[in-house]
């Protein structure tokens, strides 16, 4: 459980830092800074898969179909919330992917409910609802779905999901994922090569460096995300990401310069007091749900 922990909380103060690093990119597309981040990816795997020597495990994890269909929808699922996510940040909507990421620890406690039976309580529930005029104030405010937010939540909720159902070794897991999209990303760099239409070349020389850590950036959070999602819950990796979005919220607001209107901070209010009530009711839960103290017990035995 401490283990588990350690692993989110370092994993979600990683991702909540991605978009700093991200924007050193602005001048490429998304697709192709998605297509390098695939692609160093699934290098910087590759090593550790070597240096491990864990091929003989990661070719012999995959023992049928339904497995094998399975991480082909984490790997779309993550590779879609890669995409929203550079393009979002990249356009100056990074108070969009703060709300995504806030909502989405409420998205897959009710995940949890729908798909692993887990149970939800009164609490719980009102927190969800919370959330929901948060999302609606803001959609009929601006007179638009909050796409980008709603898109990041739905798209990690699920490969939150798909992660706990597949229950591979956290790093051979993170092999296959990067490995289903690999030719694609390769395939389509090649593709800019040919047309001449590739921008890293007007990259600066510790842009380029950087750029090939790429890989580093997104495997080591996986990693320690997946190491997480094997040791907790689903509700208390939920919990732990709060981190994430906070981060990503100050960094538009102080950083980036994007606008915290009135608009924002009502619906933003709305999900912050969801998070409140969902967090005194999941910690009031796990009291009740804790054993007795042993020495508490010997008393009232004695």
């Amino acid at each position: 459980m401490r283990q588990g922990i350690i692993y989110a909380i370092v994993a979600y103060l990683a991702w909540g830092l991605l978009p700093l690093y991200w924007k050193l990119f602005q001048a490429m597309g998304a697709w192709e800074i998605l297509a390098h981040r695939i692609v160093w990816s699934i290098i910087f795997v590759a090593i550790i898969i070597q240096v491990t020597k864990r091929w003989r495990s990661m070719w012999g994890a995959v023992t049928g179909f339904k497995m094998f269909g399975a991480l082909a929808i984490c790997s779309l699922l993550i590779s879609a919330n890669w995409l929203i996510f550079i393009w979002a940040v990249n356009n100056n909507h990074v108070m969009q992917t703060s709300l995504g990421y806030y909502m989405n620890p409420l998205i897959t406690v009710l995940l949890g409910v729908l798909f692993l039976k887990e149970k939800m309580h009164a609490g719980q529930w009102l927190a969800l609802i919370l959330a929901a005029f948060g999302v609606l104030f803001i959609t009929f405010h601006y007179g638009e779905i909050p796409w980008v937010s709603l898109s990041l939540a739905l798209t990690f909720a699920f490969y939150s999901l798909a992660k706990k159902l597949v229950r591979l070794e956290a790093m051979v897991g993170l092999a296959w994922e990067t490995l289903f999209v690999a030719p694609i990303a390769f395939g389509y760099l090649l593709m800019l090569q040919v047309n001449g239409t590739e921008t890293m070349t007007s990259l600066a020389w510790w842009q380029l460096l950087l750029l090939t850590l790429a890989g580093v950036a997104t495997a080591m959070p996986l990693y320690w995300f997946a190491q997480a999602a094997t040791r907790l819950p689903l509700s208390v990796v939920g919990f732990i990401q709060y981190l994430a979005p906070t981060i990503s919220l100050l960094s538009a607001v102080f950083l980036f310069g994007e606008p915290f209107t009135q608009t924002h901070f009502i619906s933003f209010g709305f999900i912050w007091s969801a998070l409140i009530v969902f967090t005194v009711s999941s910690v009031r839960i796990k009291r009740k749900a804790s054993p007795i103290n042993p020495e508490v017990a010997i008393k009232k035995q004695a």
